[in-house]
């Protein structure tokens, strides 16, 4: 077991060093120049030699490995750096626009489930061939749904043709119903496409054959002994798709106009804040590594042949 977690552990420092590298050499390569994007403007009234001390206070003229380690130092001690265009730290950005991210992804991830779990049910439980062929083709209608179009689909029906949900000075909560159900739908396919296709798997399984001929129900076989078969090869798919709810939240917070870290993010890259844009693609990918080691580490927990499997290569 101690193996096991050691891997993974191991794995995850690794993703988050290609993901700091990766994210670092392109964002160099960007062209343009923040610093001049800033301060060149003739308003500021600023000459050559205190732009060219701002640049040096900013470690801009500083060979791109120097950069690069000295960046990488930062990060491993919680450094950040500061914006360019905001002048202030980095992490203070962060802090100040992830409560909406968080609340838009876990909200929007718990709806998804809720999709997911539903139309699995209904799928399952159908009487009819041509009814579940129809609920298992939803699936694949929400996934190939552009989440832009969405947002927009549904600000049109919901604000504009029915007047339920207001788009312009909503409260906390009005202003995330439509975000979050943007969200859940394309992220809520994979979830049902997967258990669907587990549900259908297990039920082929002697076990079930043998709760059946002892006289039990499908429904009282599709709850007691199918589901929770079903459901535990849809943790590993679940914790990647809560990952990528931070990349998917840019989008929606685009579309909606919160502010959050996709609002941030689309200001960064307007700006050229090479800065905040880094420290948000770390923190993504430090975010994403993490849910799906927690996933990992509990898999076992859940599925005692796992462990059992472990505990003999260990």
């Amino acid at each position: 077991m101690s193996r096991y977690v050691i891997g993974r552990i191991g794995q995850a420092v690794l993703v988050l060093w290609a993901a700091f590298t990766v994210s670092f050499g392109l964002l160099q390569a960007l062209p343009g120049d923040a610093i001049l994007i800033k301060f060149l403007n003739p308003e500021l009234g600023l000459g050559p030699e205190q732009i060219a001390d701002i640049r040096t206070s900013y470690g801009a003229d500083s060979p791109l490995v120097v950069q690069y380690v000295h960046t990488a130092i930062n990060f491993l001690t919680g450094n950040f750096g500061y914006s360019i265009h905001a002048g202030v730290p980095v992490g203070d950005l962060i802090v100040a626009n992830l409560p909406p991210t968080l609340w838009l992804s876990t909200l929007g991830f718990l709806l998804s489930l809720v999709f997911a779990i539903t139309l699995a049910a209904l799928s399952a439980l159908s009487p009819f061939a041509w009814l579940r062929a129809f609920i298992q083709s939803i699936p694949a209608l929400f996934i190939s749904t552009p989440v832009f179009w969405l947002g927009i689909l549904l600000i049109q029906i919901f604000s504009f043709q029915l007047r339920l949900v207001p788009i312009i000075n909503p409260g906390p909560w009005q202003a995330l119903i439509l975000p979050v159900l943007t969200l859940a739908v394309p992220i809520s396919a994979p979830l049902a496409q997967i258990l669907m296709r587990n549900i259908d798997h297990v039920l082929t399984e002697p076990f079930v054959a043998v709760a059946r001929a002892k006289g039990a129900s499908h429904r009282w076989v599709l709850w007691k002994h199918v589901a929770k078969n079903a459901v535990l090869p849809t943790l590993t798919i679940g914790g990647i798709l809560f990952g990528e709810l931070l990349a998917g939240a840019v989008v929606t917070e685009a579309v909606f106009g919160l502010n959050g870290l996709g609002g941030l993010t689309q200001r960064s890259v307007n700006d050229q804040d090479i800065a905040v844009l880094q420290a948000i693609v770390v923190f993504s990918a430090a975010a994403f590594v993490v849910i799906n080691l927690t996933v990992d580490l509990l898999y076992p927990i859940f599925d005692p042949r796992l462990k059992v499997r472990q505990g003999v290569v260990a």
